[in-house]
């Protein structure tokens, strides 16, 4: 994918680094990785892509989604980024390996891997418990991450598909979403001490959303962890190592890309980013 044309053109500088951070994922729960991004790198330019004609990835096929990571990358490549945030835990577990081989030198990061980090540091040796899709469960991309880095660390992978409409449907709190979370948890908090894990991974980015009420479920005693706020870190390191940090403090500029659905996207994704968000904003795009 890249000539040496392309990779003369990845080269720090000035105006290499007034380029955007591209970051794309399956929908609107990406926006929480931007939020976050947004915080810790308030003068970056972004560009946020997200695949809503073709969402949710996490009950497709690995094939497809590679497929879908590949179109989305590239469609992003060509908007001029200098680095690449895959913000979807489905489309890190599949696909960053292959893009991070065929974009390079373009700089790449999935959010498994930052979240990964931030649960064993949270609890070194600890029991585990991970909420994804069934793609990432599928694939166990958290439980190898974490025992990377601790071999000695317990870890259960959950899928729970229905957190995923709750976050999407904006019932995040309240009967319902407790006692759907409550459900899918119920199994792992009934056993021994001994047996119950020490942190709970949100490992999809809508799963944020439904923070407080897991943590009504679980408890005071457990840590929860998610990617957004370890994978903004990850992406400040990452610029700073690699003098790619864009030096104007003008707060940065924004676009909004999608494949399908503006209104619904504005209308859901204000929840996710944290902000008010307009129909006319979001900027819809072929891939």
């Amino acid at each position: 994918m890249g000539s040496n044309k392309d990779q003369r053109t990845y080269m720090p500088g000035s105006a290499y680094n007034e380029r955007p951070i591209g970051i794309f994922d399956s929908g609107v729960g990406g926006l929480t990785v931007l939020k976050a991004l947004r915080e810790r790198l308030p003068d970056e330019n972004f560009v946020y892509l997200g695949d809503t004609a073709r969402l949710p990835y996490g009950t497709k096929s690995a094939a497809s989604i590679l497929r879908y990571a590949r179109q989305a990358s590239r469609h992003l490549q060509q908007r001029d980024i200098k680095l690449l945030v895959i913000a979807c835990n489905t489309a890190s577990a599949v696909a960053l390996e292959d893009l991070q081989a065929e974009l390079r030198p373009l700089p790449v990061i999935g959010v498994v891997h930052p979240g990964a980090s931030a649960a064993v540091r949270a609890c070194p040796a600890g029991r585990h418990l991970v909420l994804a899709t069934e793609a990432t469960v599928g694939l166990h991309a958290y439980g190898n991450a974490i025992r990377a880095l601790d071999s000695g660390a317990s870890v259960e992978e959950l899928a729970c598909e229905l957190l995923v409409s709750l976050a999407e449907e904006g019932w995040t709190t309240g009967e319902i979403a407790e006692g759907i979370v409550a459900r899918y948890l119920r199994p792992f908090l009934s056993g021994a001490d001994a047996s119950r894990p020490d942190s709970v991974i949100l490992g999809c980015t809508h799963f944020p959303l439904l923070r407080d009420t897991i943590r009504r479920v679980v408890g005071k005693e457990l840590s929860i962890v998610d990617s957004a706020g370890t994978t903004a870190e990850a992406v400040a390191a990452l610029l700073e190592s690699a003098g790619l940090t864009r030096s104007a403090a003008d707060g940065g500029r924004l676009e909004l890309l999608a494949t399908d659905g503006a209104r619904r996207f504005a209308r859901v994704g204000g929840a996710f980013l944290g902000a008010d968000l307009m129909p006319q904003e979001v900027l819809l795009v072929d891939l």
